[in-house]
């Protein structure tokens, strides 16, 4: 645990200084792969489609264990599959870039790098608080939990079946993109649980613990799998909209989603120092044990 716990930090800390690095493999090889499977369908086709990298990296990671300074060529490779992991695009350069951009058209045009299923991602505070909140999960957070539960075979687990389960563009056939979001929503339930309630302890507990527990109370049994996190949505949303009555007897949301932006991106922040500082509770406990 303490050596994943510097491979992270290393990751982190590569990551701020060059963001393009999230981008360093490509998912062209997965792809290729995936495409080759077409004589397939279902969910053979998504077992086999992420088998065989898993499979490929677990290998990997057992012969460099066998080499000479094998922690440390097992170190260099834990850190390229998390750097890859991370990707396609680093979290944090997205929401800079939106918070950069120049006027509100532009800063709604930028936010569309947040979502990697086709949605739109409109320039509303509740709306964007959302899509943050997924982003997160999904390039960082959803990640992290996975690496420091397997290593880099669960980091490596994690990306290409939210890739599988999320990217339209791979276009495939109904049976195996229906498998494939089962699969990426099922990775996605464990962290998205333990992302709301550190959110709700950085931010807004009775907002966020609220819609938390609506959600649940009118989901289905099969929805960790079926529908995905959509807990997670609904607390960004509680956390991020000011509902006030307005002149006309409606309710008008008056936050600013520029603000709300850098809210979020503030109480994330806290976040991921959370999740870091249990885990280095765990090693410093394991140490005095």
């Amino acid at each position: 645990m303490a050596i994943s716990l510097l491979i992270v930090l290393i990751a982190l800390g590569l990551l701020h200084l060059r963001p393009q690095l999230a981008r360093w493999g490509g998912d062209r090889p997965f792809r290729r792969w995936v495409r080759q499977l077409g004589d397939t369908s279902g969910v053979g086709r998504v077992v086999l489609a992420l088998l065989l990298p898993l499979v490929l990296c677990a290998a990997v990671a057992w012969l460099l264990g066998r080499l000479p300074l094998a922690e440390l060529w097992q170190m260099l490779f834990a850190l390229a599959v998390l750097l890859y992991a991370f990707g396609p695009r680093e979290f944090e350069a997205d929401l800079e870039a939106i918070v950069q951009a120049p006027d509100g058209l532009q800063r709604e045009a930028t936010a569309q790098a947040l979502t990697e299923d086709g949605e739109t991602v409109t320039w509303q505070a509740a709306a964007l608080g959302e899509a943050v909140a997924y982003a997160a999960l999904r390039r960082r957070f959803g990640v992290l939990f996975w690496f420091f539960l397997f290593g880099p075979v669960g980091a490596l687990a994690y990306r290409l079946a939210q890739t599988l389960g999320r990217d339209r563009s791979l276009q495939l056939d109904d049976a195996s993109a229906v498998s494939a979001r089962h699969v990426a929503n099922a990775l996605d339930w464990l962290p998205a649980q333990l992302l709301t309630l550190t959110l709700a302890v950085v931010g807004h507990w009775e907002a966020v613990i609220g819609a938390w527990q609506r959600w649940h109370a009118q989901a289905a049994t099969n929805s960790w799998y079926s529908v995905g996190p959509g807990f997670l949505g609904a607390a960004a949303r509680a956390d991020a909209i000011s509902d006030i009555e307005g002149g006309d007897g409606y309710a008008e949301d008056r936050t600013d989603p520029l603000a709300e932006l850098v809210r979020l991106r503030s109480a994330l922040l806290r976040a991921l120092l959370a999740w870091l500082s249990v885990v280095a509770l765990v090693v410093i406990g394991g140490w005095v044990a």
